[in-house]
């Protein structure tokens, strides 16, 4: 039998974070592990079944194919409020237009 796989799982809002270590059995998706992990009893309202996620900072595409590996941290995203390329625009054009100003 194989042995079990040592992970992390992890979720932080803007105020609190919680970092879970669990062992899950090989040839777990990195699905599976958000859902094993039962983020979702710590932060109420939170979808893992539908949760953007990742590994060690790098989205995982295809969350339901690709299976953790020993020592992994995997990510549960919040969604974005604001598009950062429309943040970055209007960024960019309020500091044009206070240059313009001086």
């Amino acid at each position: 039998m194989d042995k079990p796989i040592a992970i992390e799982v992890v979720y932080a809002l803007a105020d609190r974070q919680r970092l879970l270590s669990l062992t899950v059995p090989p040839g777990t998706s990195v699905r599976q592990a958000a859902l094993l992990s039962g983020m979702d009893r710590h932060f109420p309202g939170l979808d893992l079944a539908g949760a953007p996620l990742g590994i060690f900072g790098k989205a995982v595409a295809k969350p339901d194919e690709r299976l953790v590996q020993d020592g992994e941290r995997v990510e549960i995203y919040r969604p974005l409020i604001a598009d950062p390329k429309e943040v970055r625009k209007q960024r960019a054009a309020k500091a044009a237009a206070k240059k313009a100003d001086d």
